[in-house]
């Protein structure tokens, strides 16, 4: 069984197959994958999934690109809806400083508060960190926010910077990248990570792994990026697929 522990089939490219795409997952083994809310309106539809669909899990969070949005509001608005007992993390949350969409600034407010409400409710975080990796890491310092655990996804850092994350409690997720010809340091820092801090994910719709690149990405093709880092780690499909559904269910705090 695979577990994407990030995606987005809230995203409106799904909205004319949705139900053909969840179950094409599922035929090929993915029975758990958490949505990740990273605006109000896809926190919204990422309750609406997790309350039809007993094997979806969400996250509430606003994503850097959005930084600009932030307000005392929201931060009660998701406090709120954190509640859910399949709400699992606050997330997306972080820094991108690559398109900057937010003021620096705005970003920086924004992932602060974010990791201060994840303190406060004890949970997980979900981290974006795109061009902004050393930052990344001295706010979560700054911020006691390494405390209750969390995931740097669709890692994109060195090795270095990877054991000094696992150091610090937190997991690694690694998306389809990972397959493409000119993701040597992705795939460098990949096999560094120890197997038990190790993830995958698809980041859907977006970075569809190997042979799908270029086509929009779904939750089924997590086996394509659970095949490539087998393959890098020396270890079977199926017992990738064990090891990163175990760290998966740990992260989030759900059973195996």
């Amino acid at each position: 069984m695979w577990f994407d522990t990030h995606a987005h089939v809230d995203n409106t490219q799904f909205d004319e197959d949705r139900e053909d795409m969840l179950r094409r997952a599922q035929d090929a083994a993915v029975t758990r994958f958490v949505n990740i809310g990273c605006d109000p309106r896809s926190v919204r539809r990422t309750l609406e999934l997790i309350e039809r669909y007993d094997w979806i899990y969400g996250t509430v969070g606003l994503h850097p690109h959005d930084a600009k949005s932030w307000s005392d509001a929201l931060y009660n608005e998701y406090r709120e809806l954190a509640s859910h007992p399949k709400i699992l993390a606050i997330g997306e949350i972080g820094l991108d400083f690559h398109y900057d969409y937010s003021p620096r600034d705005e970003q920086r407010l924004a992932f602060r508060r974010q990791i201060r409400l994840a303190k406060e409710l004890a949970m997980p975080v979900t981290i974006h960190d795109r061009e902004a990796h050393r930052e990344c890491l001295d706010i979560l310092t700054e911020e006691e926010g390494w405390a209750n655990g969390g995931i740097f996804h669709c890692y994109s850092g060195s090795a270095e910077m990877a054991a000094e994350i696992v150091k610090n409690g937190f997991y690694i997720s690694f998306s389809g990248v990972l397959t493409f010809s000119n993701a040597a340091k992705v795939r460098k820092a990949a096999a560094a990570v120890p197997l038990d801090r190790l993830l995958i994910e698809t980041d859907c719709p977006y970075l569809s792994p190997h042979p799908y690149r270029g086509k929009r990405n779904e939750p089924a093709y997590v086996a394509e990026t659970g095949r490539a880092m087998a393959e890098l780690r020396g270890l079977g499909y199926e017992e990738m697929a064990k090891i990163t559904w175990e760290n998966a269910c740990r992260v989030y705090r759900i059973p195996l």
